[in-house]
């Protein structure tokens, strides 16, 4: 993947300027209109079949039919680049599912800009390297996590498991550009603005609409009069073009949910284009952030805005000053992209998963990375050298062929996963979890189940809720859960009790990388809480909706119902 996308601003650049002196040629030359006949006539003398109002892709070519183009100019196969017979590349084509946005938008006005890049890495000295690399045991890094890639029939899974137990599962489909779409940005037209849902739907090519709402709207205060904030119908206006960027993946019936306000994020610092944002990463310690911001005070672009990622911890100048240049080249590529593309067109495509895993959590935390896939170890491998060369040797090819077993079963990710598909989750002290989902939140029910305690109910029930409150934090981010969360908690008389449980929610919410907001634990042991929810659940991932019963998990007796009430008639 590296090695195909180095050079693809420079080969946008010198296609663009050939393409157009062949057609200048060809007016000059008297040839005729550079535009194909509406019905060319094929070899045999009949008309060619005529493109059609709605089609995503030009109309097929005839036998014979590319000689008698030729003589009158037209482009050889409908969809070529001009006379001189060269069949072009559909663009957009390379990548997840280029060319499928209803034959607009990438295909059409070139290839969107591709987040991994060929770019040259600094050579870091040994001494660095090595501070970099973690620990080792007897030859052999040591870390608390292991990241597992399987990769077959189209769907890529990653696995994330600390010590033995799974902790994280994804399931990414690369073709999918319709519904993966978190974090590309795109050249949007508005449909509609709904004044009296302060949102307007945005068309991006996607078989829905996106929705963008008013907090989420850039605007030049220039433009605007009155208001501090305009209203939605002030800033925008129906078949206006907007850059906009995905924040949250459609979900069921919903489109996706979109912003103005784009950010592009690297190794170690996220750019944040004509913005005046600032900001380092609060995990770290406050010596490595004074370090951070006085680096930032020399490297930060003055148009844009800089996020600085934990990642960034212990990082040179250099190293920093080079991801920011790589951002602020591929935002120059958007802004050049969208000024001669029409809308909807994908602008800049997030990597696959598991490149963007690597970009954002690899770090020598983990022991290992195993890929299962040769084609995909080695680009993997490849992005790895670029933008973690001190633990490119972590990542590890496994050999499906030579190994005998599969890669999830030798590491017991199968097993876990069906456990973690399942409603009910069973607690070590015999105590449960019931996990269901609803239209509107989750709910999470808590059971003592077989666990009957020793000394007293309160300590029983205690003990219970304190280690469902782990164990709830863990499912929520293995399943990937979002959105409104309810806890129904075995209920407690004591005060402090109910403190220490809520108390220990959050600590074990803290390890969770998503971001959550937790409400006190209330008298009848309900907890109230919400979790980023960016696209469908690990259960959404694995499964699909009934056609019988349509999810409702009920069939009707239609034998009973045709004959109600007419029980008792003569």
């Amino acid at each position: 993947m590296s090695d195909n996308s180095g050079n693809g601003g420079r080969a946008r650049e010198g296609r663009l300027p050939r393409e157009q002196n062949r057609l200048t040629d060809r007016k000059e030359s008297g040839t005729g209109d550079p535009r194909p006949s509406p019905n060319p006539p094929r070899g045999d003398g009949h008309p060619s079949t005529k493109p059609q109002i709605g089609d995503s892709r030009p109309a097929p070519k005839s036998p014979g039919g590319s000689d008698s183009s030729k003589g009158d100019g037209g482009r050889s196969d409908g969809g070529g680049s001009g006379g001189d017979g060269r069949r072009r590349r559909r663009r957009g084509s390379r990548g997840r599912g280029g060319g499928q946005q209803r034959g607009r938008g990438s295909g059409a006005s070139g290839r969107p800009v591709e987040a991994i890049e060929d770019t040259p890495s600094l050579e870091l000295d040994e001494k660095t390297l090595r501070r970099r690399r973690g620990r080792e045991r007897r030859g052999k890094p040591i870390g608390r996590y292991l990241m597992c890639v399987s990769v077959g029939d189209g769907v890529t899974q990653l696995a994330i498991l600390e010590g033995r137990a799974l902790i994280e599962h994804y399931v990414s489909r690369p073709a999918d550009d319709a519904n993966e779409i978190h974090g590309n940005v795109y050249q949007a037209r508005v449909q509609n603005v709904l004044p009296g849902m302060e949102a307007a739907f945005v068309d991006i090519g996607t078989p829905k609409n996106a929705v963008l709402y008013r907090g989420d709207v850039q605007f030049d205060a220039d433009d605007v009069e009155g208001e501090k904030r305009p209203r939605i119908e002030q800033a925008l206006k129906a078949k206006q073009r907007i850059i906009a960027q995905v924040t949250k993946n459609p979900i069921a019936h919903k489109g996706a949910r979109l912003t103005q306000e784009i950010s592009l994020p690297g190794r170690y610092v996220v750019l944040v284009p004509n913005s005046t944002t600032y900001g380092i990463s609060k995990r770290l310690p406050d010596g490595e952030r004074r370090r951070l911001r006085s680096i930032l005070d020399q490297l930060k672009p003055a148009e844009h805005g800089i996020i600085v990622r934990t990642a960034a911890e212990g990082v040179t100048e250099e190293e920093i000053g080079l991801d920011i240049d790589r951002l602020a080249h591929q935002w120059d590529e958007i802004e050049a992209l969208a000024r001669r593309s029409e809308a909807p067109t994908l602008l800049y495509r997030e990597p696959e998963l598991v490149f963007r895993y690597i970009r954002e959590e690899f770090n020598r935390d983990f022991r290992g990375v195993l890929i299962d896939d040769r084609a995909t170890y080695e680009q993997v491998r490849a992005y790895a050298e670029g933008v973690a060369p001190a633990l490119v040797d972590r990542i590890s090819y496994y050999d499906p062929e030579e190994e005998p077993l599969p890669l999830f079963e030798r590491h017991h990710v199968q097993e876990q996963l069906r456990k973690t598909l399942d409603p009910k989750v069973w607690l070590a002290s015999g105590g449960s979890l019931v996990i269901e989902n609803t239209e509107a939140l989750t709910v999470i029910d808590v059971n003592t189940g077989k666990n009957v305690g020793k000394s007293s109910l309160e300590e029983t029930v205690l003990a219970n809720n304190l280690e469902a409150a782990e164990e709830v934090a863990r499912q929520l981010r293995l399943r990937d859960i979002g959105g409104i969360i309810v806890i129904d908690f075995v209920d407690m008389d004591v005060a402090k009790n109910r403190e220490k449980v809520a108390g220990a929610l959050r600590e074990a919410l803290s390890r969770d990388k998503t971001r959550t907001q937790v409400f006190d634990i209330s008298e009848l042991g309900l907890v109230e809480m919400t979790r980023k929810r960016i696209g469908e659940g690990l259960l959404e991932s694995f499964s699909s909706e009934c056609e019988d019963c349509e999810g409702w998990g009920r069939q009707l007796d239609e034998s009973l119902l045709a004959g109600a009430g007419g029980v008792g008639r003569r």
